[in-house]
């Protein structure tokens, strides 16, 4: 592994991964301010600031910006997501220069035209509206508030309607001069690049980004609940989950093989009991999402109204199971299933950059492969089951879209898995 790591006195780290093999180059700025940072009026804005960094600046407006980075071959995009913004690019090996050169333009010279704000927002409403009609997005925003209830973490990343359409210039330029700051950003990148290059031209073009740290979120206070949403749909889409672990949390990736092992694939005990020999759902996975302080753990499924009732019982008692009798071949499976998946990014340019500005704002560090894979495979197999028990002894949480008349209650659901 070919990564360097350069921190500018103003706090921005810059952390590379020349891959020569390669033509081309992938980089991006990652800041840590998402969702969870917005107060209750902001609901959405971090989500709406992502849209409207590409709408025009004092050099370029959108259209400038959208054939600049296309005359050159490249592409250019934005997520938001709970705890991080990212705005990257994909472009040949000697177009990095052009390439930062438009991040820094949209993140530190966005004028947020009015105009363009007003066409925007009812771009995103008609995204909000998107997800209000796929139950199988719904359902998982549903979950998250039912988890953290009134808190910014269990919010939508894309707010509401209302709070979208109240939001102006001013409330924009205040988020930005709040959040966007060189302390909690790092610049990315992987492929063909030269890591001193990129240092210099990060150094100069991000000079003007304030240099004091972001200001610190609120602790999550996981609760659980129920939550649901009546549609008239052939199908059912719940998910049921517990509190999991931070991604800093020693137990962290004990929970991880356990969620991989239960639901992560067609040998999975989920796949195999609830699909394979049942025949209750097409759709049946496990997941384990960590956050800073906190996390998630839990399945999803989708079934038609008169299995429901089957389905989760089913699922549930398959999961409490494991947490007592998970073998060291369905162990190995999951450790195997997570290593492939760790070692799939070191061959993409784009995951890659992404996965080390990530843990850049995460640890300070990148972490080595050795390190990763060393610790999955040094867990054993009681950690793993007492990772997974440990999860189950905490509240559930409920959310259901659909026909939810005959989806279990929590208190149902910790009865199933052995509560009290």
């Amino acid at each position: 592994m070919s990564v360097e790591v350069t921190i500018l006195p103003s706090g921005l780290r810059i952390v590379t991964d020349k891959m020569p093999h390669l033509e081309t180059v992938s980089l991006g700025v990652w800041v840590a301010a998402g969702s969870r940072h917005e107060r209750p009026r902001e609901r959405g804005l971090s989500h709406l600031l992502e849209h409207m960094a590409f709408k025009g600046t004092r050099r370029r407006s959108a259209r400038d910006i959208a054939e600049e980075i296309e005359s050159a071959g490249g592409d250019l995009n934005a997520a938001t997501s709970v705890e991080q913004t990212a705005y990257y690019a994909h472009v040949l090996a000697g177009d990095a220069g052009l390439a930062l050169d438009i991040l820094s333009d949209i993140l530190t010279e966005s004028v947020f035209d009015k105009e363009e704000l007003e066409r925007e927002k009812e771009v995103i409403i008609q995204e909000i509206g998107a997800v209000e009609d796929t139950p199988d997005d719904l359902v998982f925003d549903l979950f998250n508030a039912a988890a953290f209830p009134e808190q910014p973490i269990g919010w939508p990343i894309l707010g509401t309607p209302e709070h979208v359409r109240a939001f102006d210039r001013s409330m924009i330029a205040n988020y930005l001069a709040k959040h966007y700051r060189s302390g909690v950003t790092a610049i990315g990148a992987a492929g063909a690049l030269d890591h001193a290059e990129i240092v210099e031209a990060a150094a100069a073009r991000f000079a003007a980004m304030p240099a004091q740290p972001g200001e610190d979120v609120t602790p999550a206070r996981y609760v659980g609940g129920d939550m649901r949403a009546s549609r008239r749909l052939e199908q059912a889409h719940l998910v049921i989950g517990f509190e999991g672990l931070s991604y800093a949390a020693p137990d962290y990736y004990a929970l991880s093989v356990f969620a991989n092992a239960v639901g992560g694939g067609m040998s999975s005990r989920l796949f195999q009991e609830v699909r394979e020999k049942r025949g209750l759902a097409y759709a049946v996975n496990s997941f384990h999402w960590g956050y800073a302080d906190t996390g998630l753990f839990g399945f999803y499924a989708a079934t038609s109204k008169q299995q429901v009732r089957e389905l989760v019982p089913v699922a549930l008692e398959c999961i409490a199971a494991a947490s007592a009798d998970l073998t060291e071949a369905e162990i190995d499976r999951a450790k195997a299933q997570m290593k492939v998946s760790q070692l799939t990014a070191l061959e993409s340019p784009t995951a890659r950059s992404e996965q080390i500005a990530r843990q850049m704002l995460a640890f300070g560090r990148v972490l080595t492969r050795q390190e990763i894979l060393a610790k999955i495979d040094a867990l054993t197999v009681a950690e793993i089951r007492a990772a997974g028990a440990a999860a189950l002894r905490s509240a559930p949480t409920v959310a259901a879209v659909g026909p939810i008349t005959k989806v279990h209650t929590p208190d149902r659901v910790r009865e199933l898995v052995g509560g009290t």
